[in-house]
């Protein structure tokens, strides 16, 4: 299979966002971030801004404790609950019974960004895609996904891998090169491998569902390749999920979005130099707009 769909409006239109009820913020569902460590407690509030820019209705955090009582002052919208860590700053093992607890009550979640990596990533991660809720994976979770293959392909709901080409190297267990020669096979074989609805980042960034399905969108901009830029991308992914849209629309909307909002900073900022704090603002008057 070598077609691949154009990410744009027409696309967008064949994959329409659910429709907002009475605005209440249940009909617009809950969203639970599990990121950050004590080193990047930037990651946790870049992708719970961006979740409720997006268009959740109710924001959880849950990150180690030492940045919690931060994250609270910087994010009042948010529940955030800190959980034990290890003496790297990332989670302890005992917190992973916990974290999948909390992500049970919620309508969709998004784990990864900023997290530490360890040895209780794997179990973290087997345990959410056992939930059966709507799940977006990002940077460490997904680099033990490999040990958690089965687990994914079992999910109710195909979950969203976000990887950069060095993460999707590791999701498919080879070299870096072979991912950049072609992405798009990258992709397909990642996407077929685990089951899931995966992104290829890039200057273009293909959009591949589990039934080889692609979709590629040209980019927003040399801009979008800043720090904390990935975590902004999956949060608006995640409000996606919790307003109910399906993992392949979430994907397809969120990777525009976060797109277009890279194109309109480029023309009112410039093409470089604007911060990824400021993309999360642009997303309501897109979404709006279509």
């Amino acid at each position: 299979m070598t077609n691949v769909t154009p990410l744009d409006r027409g696309t967008l239109d064949r994959h329409p966002l659910p429709r907002i009820g009475s605005g209440d913020k249940d009909d617009r569902g809950s969203i639970l971030i599990i990121a950050g460590s004590r080193d990047v407690s930037g990651a946790a509030l870049l992708c719970a801004t961006s979740a409720m820019r997006a268009g959740a209705g109710r924001l959880q955090i849950a990150t180690v404790g030492s940045i919690a009582p931060h994250l609270g002052m910087a994010m009042p919208e948010a529940m955030v609950v800190g959980h034990v860590e290890d003496g790297n700053g990332g989670f302890a093992a005992e917190a992973t019974a916990p974290l999948v607890e909390r992500a049970g009550k919620a309508d969709a979640i998004v784990a990864g960004p900023g997290l530490y990596g360890n040895d209780g990533c794997a179990e973290l991660t087997a345990g959410l895609l056992k939930l059966g809720k709507p799940l977006a994976l990002d940077a460490a979770l997904l680099r033990i996904l490999p040990k958690r293959e089965k687990d994914a392909k079992r999910a109710a709901h195909p979950p969203i891998l976000l990887p950069h080409s060095g993460e999707l190297a590791a999701l498919l267990e080879c070299d870096e090169d072979e991912v950049e020669r072609d992405p798009l096979a990258a992709g397909r074989a990642c996407a077929e491998r685990f089951d899931a609805v995966t992104l290829v980042k890039g200057v273009q960034s293909h959009v591949v569902a589990p039934d080889g399905a692609a979709f590629l969108y040209h980019g927003g901009g040399p801009g979008l390749g800043v720090s904390g830029s990935g975590d902004t991308l999956a949060g608006i992914v995640g409000g996606l999920l919790a307003r109910g849209a399906d993992p392949l629309t979430a994907l397809l909307w969120g990777v525009w979005g976060h797109g277009e909002a890279g194109r309109r900073l480029g023309e009112k900022v410039g093409t470089l130099g604007y911060l990824a704090r400021e993309i999360p603002g642009e997303i309501p008057g897109l979404l709006e707009a279509s």
